[in-house]
């Protein structure tokens, strides 16, 4: 092919929302967006890592009739894509293989001995993270990921086995290779190997997880191995939330040179279509075998350029702020939760401050106001200031509203049973918790928990209280982000001539549990800013004892919240799922053991002295 013309191609990247464990719905999915390419003359349609299954189906992957279900959907869509009149479309489309083979370990991360054989897990077929591209109504080629991550949220060595084929076909004329997602982020990869083979494009599903700034990650990373492959690449992303992750879609297509060709819009499904000029007779040598760790093969399905075109510029999205991209994350996040588990509504308590006015106007937003109901629970510690707040947020937003006074249901627990300092005050929570329960129940509404990241993080709440519900949208959004999202908020209202939907007062007033007269969160913890920079290094970072200090950090405030954050571990595993947006969020992205002795300790503090509070250092809402 050295010496043949230049030839085009459109292809075409479907950005969709995937739905785990539906492989009927999303080969439906598939078929339709499909449709929607061949109408906007894509020759070409690239899917998203895993579409079939969803991502990531974790255990669902061990058992064999979700696998094999996976394999029989594969072939039956190629079938069903050619009857509806979709066959010359080629699609590559992520799915979960089920091979040959025994156990989910990759040989090269669990090695054979005396005590661990090879088939200590045996099964009739070994799962693969796979990617396949249909033609004419078959299933032209497989490909099986070949890096698998295991660090974070991805348990991908728990479940399958690595790949070592690397397909290449040949498409009017066009050599294209696939790979998946992680295969991208190693250096001298599989995108190495397609350097090495002789390719025209490399095609991409992904099933990248959002967090802050991973966009500013992507862009370079991509046009690395975009280089290194010596073609254009074509990124596909997942959008969607599922459980806690969210993934945020920003696909994209990159050329050989660095060049973005195109960039999709972030947390919407999109199709966005790329028009490709290829010069085949710009890869010197096309090879095929063993190359490095794995062997090449080259299929031919057309040789035949498709006809030329007018070619059209894609589409190049602008880069959101980082508020707004939080923003949308979450409320993508929640609204996944809530629809794709059927849900009719959610309830939340509003105390009128600042977390519980974030997360009403998140569901709002992600919901509409109807399908969000807002309760007011006063006790005689709640300030007139705090239900005015909750009742001015609630005109604001639009969303359900009333008013449950517990200081009667407290008296009576205080008349059967004496309770004192803490424990009286977690006995509120514990009423709200219950009362809110028991409206999730009777209207089939689910309860939203408000608790941020930094309170979270010390155990800032009380179990079975403010901490009961099925889902959080905050848990990983520390103090002082929840300000600022607050703030941009109600400037993106204002801009848009619409009403600010947070009470300025819930911004500006000293946060508080009010669960005692005259409390402020202050009390009993270090300045938000103080302490959601500590979290941030030592939760997110894992930085330990040493490391904190040399950062800067005050030592005093770094020994009170290391204890705090270590003895809050039980809760943390009773706390409810919310929507991951940082380096390393609790739940999943952070495990450690409840029982530990393990703490970082202080060479010196100074003065010997440090502050103290019998409020967090004794529990209550900072403790149980």
């Amino acid at each position: 092919m050295n010496g043949s013309a230049p030839v085009q191609l459109r292809v075409a990247l479907a950005q969709v929302d995937t739905r785990v464990g539906d492989i009927d719905g999303n080969a439906e999915l598939v078929t339709r967006w499909t449709a929607d390419a061949a109408q906007a003359g894509a020759h070409v349609v690239v899917f998203p890592e895993m579409t079939l299954t969803g991502y990531p189906a974790e255990d669902l992957v061990l058992r064999e009739s979700f696998a094999e279900s996976s394999e029989t959907t594969l072939v039956d869509l190629a079938a069903t894509l050619a009857e509806r009149g979709l066959g010359g479309t080629a699609v590559v489309v992520g799915y979960l293989a089920h091979t040959e083979g025994s156990g989910p370990a990759p040989a090269e991360s669990m090695p054979a001995d005396d005590d661990h054989p090879a088939d200590a897990n045996p099964r009739r077929g070994a799962p693969r993270n796979a990617a396949a591209l249909l033609h004419g109504g078959e299933v032209v080629v497989r490909y099986h990921k070949r890096h698998l991550p295991n660090y974070g949220v991805f348990d991908e060595a728990r479940y399958f086995v690595p790949g070592t084929e690397l397909p290449v076909v040949r498409l009017h004329g066009v050599d294209l290779a696939l790979i998946v997602c992680e295969d991208l982020w190693v250096e001298g990869g599989p995108c190495g190997v397609a350097g090495q083979a002789g390719v025209d494009l490399v095609l991409s599903p992904n099933a990248s997880p959002y967090e802050r700034a991973k966009d500013d990650l992507r862009l370079p990373l991509v046009r690395r191995r975009a280089a290194e492959a010596r073609a254009t690449i074509v990124y596909c992303n997942q959008v969607g939330g599922q459980d806690e992750l969210v993934f945020d879609g920003d696909s994209m297509a990159v050329a050989a040179d660095g060049e973005l060709l195109g960039r999709a819009p972030q947390f919407v499904e999109h199709l966005m279509c790329v028009d490709l000029r290829i010069d085949p007779s710009a890869v010197p040598e096309r090879r095929a075998g063993r190359i490095g760790p794995m062997t090449v093969t080259r299929h031919v399905l057309t040789e035949e350029p498709v006809p030329p075109f007018e070619a059209r510029p894609a589409s190049v999205a602008e880069p959101l702020s980082d508020c707004e991209e939080v923003w949308r994350a979450l409320v993508l996040g929640l609204r996944d939760f809530i629809d794709k588990n059927g849900f009719p509504s959610v309830v939340l308590g509003l105390s009128g401050g600042i977390d519980s006015a974030v997360c009403a106007a998140l569901a709002v937003d992600a919901l509409g106001a109807d399908r969000v109901h807002g309760v007011g629970l006063p006790s005689k510690h709640s300030s007139e200031h705090s239900l005015a707040d909750a009742e001015d947020l609630a005109r604001r937003t639009g969303l359900h509203y009333s008013i449950v006074p517990i200081a009667p249901m407290v008296d009576a627990y205080h008349s059967s049973v004496e309770l004192s300092g803490v424990a009286a005050e977690n006995l509120q929570a514990r009423v709200r918790g219950t009362l809110l329960m028991g409206l999730s129940n009777q209207h089939g509404h689910l309860l939203l928990t408000t608790g941020n990241k930094s309170e979270v993080a010390v155990g800032y709440s009380t179990l079975y209280g403010d901490s009961a519900g099925g889902f959080a949208p905050i848990k990983d959004v520390p103090k002082t982000l929840v300000w600022d999202l607050a703030r941009w908020r109600n400037e993106y209202a204002r801009r848009r001539g619409e009403t600010e939907p947070i009470p300025q007062n819930s911004i500006e007033k000293p946060p508080s549990a009010e669960l005692a007269p005259g409390q402020v969160d202050t009390d009993s913890l270090p300045s938000y800013e103080e302490l959601d920079a500590v979290v941030a290094d030592y939760v997110d970072r894992d930085l330990g004892m040493a490391e904190l200090l040399e950062r800067g950090h005050d030592p005093e405030v770094v020994a009170r919240v290391l204890r705090l954050v270590d003895a809050a571990e039980f809760k943390r595993r009773q706390s409810a799922p919310g929507t991951k947006i940082s380096l390393k969020a609790f739940g999943r992205d952070r495990r450690l053991p409840i029982t530990n002795r393990w703490r970082e300790t202080l060479p010196t503090v100074r003065g010997g002295a440090s502050w103290t509070s019998s409020r967090v250092q004794q529990g209550g809402t900072a403790h149980t």
